[in-house]
């Protein structure tokens, strides 16, 4: 039987408590920090050589689907109560309310160097020690909204955009492909500054901090994130139920992305699984 991934606004304090209870186990045990690992060893962007599968690519959303639901596996041999909620950042968009609470996932880093001081998550908690990053920073930082070049969080209209588009992807796909549901959604824009950041790309740079590169995962907020972009693609689907994955087949070899993107029935890389049987999770899980 299915379960229910809820939005984050909606856990009863309980449900706050276990979320958090079984990420710290997880990140006591070293688990976390081998999923911290891994998104960093597949933060591959368009000018590198190689197989792009998580980032700037039509496997985008597939990858990030599976990579979900390995976390949320580790989550459920701790505690079989949790499930990953997912925060909807076009309505919970001030920086008091959930997920940035005492009892979630503490608020803000400090004005002085963006660590984070409150919540489970804190530093000074003792609970979560930065190990694998970028970078030599050992805490969790913040800075949301970008105090500094404020930037708003994307609203429902930007979301719109993305759901409306039929395609699933279209060539190059790449950041560069100017239509297409994926890269809408995973937000690659042209032109600089904040016009360049779109949905989920937005948030990150939104949240800030650790948030910003492939290390991301440091913050227990990217798999809040994460949800919600995945309920935003199962809402796609369900819109364009005539549409699929793309691209259907590899690009030949007289295309620049021979070899460089997932075709439907390809394996998706670290796992031995294709973009077409992560297409329809509903048999795993459904959102309320």
């Amino acid at each position: 039987m299915a379960y229910i991934r809820k939005d984050v606004s909606t856990l009863t304090a309980a449900e706050r408590r276990r979320f958090v209870n079984a990420l710290l186990a997880l990140k006591k045990r070293g688990e976390y920090d081998a999923f911290v690992r891994m998104h960093i060893d597949h933060y591959v962007s368009d000018g590198e050589g190689g197989l792009r599968s998580a980032h700037m690519a039509p496997s985008f959303l597939p990858w990030h689907r599976r990579f979900l639901l390995d976390l949320e596996t580790a989550l459920r041999r701790v505690d079989p109560s949790v499930t990953v909620p997912y925060w909807d950042w076009t309505r919970d968009r001030a920086t008091t309310a959930a997920p940035w609470t005492k009892d979630l996932l503490g608020g803000n880093g400090r004005r002085s160097d963006h660590q984070v001081t409150t919540g489970p998550f804190a530093y000074a908690a003792g609970n979560w020690t930065i190990k694998e990053n970028v970078t030599d920073g050992t805490f969790l930082t913040r800075d949301l909204g970008r105090a500094a070049d404020p930037i708003d969080l994307p609203g429902r209209s930007d979301v719109e955009t993305a759901l409306a588009d039929p395609a699933y992807d279209v060539s190059p796909w790449d950041s560069t492909a100017a239509r297409g549901f994926r890269n809408r959604l995973e937000g690659w824009g042209s032109g600089s500054g904040s016009a360049a950041w779109r949905n989920h790309n937005r948030v990150h740079r939104w949240v800030g901090g650790v948030m910003l590169g492939g290390a991301s995962v440091n913050d227990p907020v990217f798999w809040l994130h994460h949800a919600f972009v995945d309920l935003l693609w199962t809402r796609w689907q369900s819109r364009h139920s005539e549409h699929r994955y793309l691209p259907a087949e590899p690009p030949g070899p007289a295309s620049r992305q021979y070899r460089r993107v997932v075709a439907r029935h390809e394996k998706l890389p670290p796992w031995n699984v294709t973009p077409d049987q992560l297409e329809d999770a509903s048999r795993i899980y459904r959102y309320a």
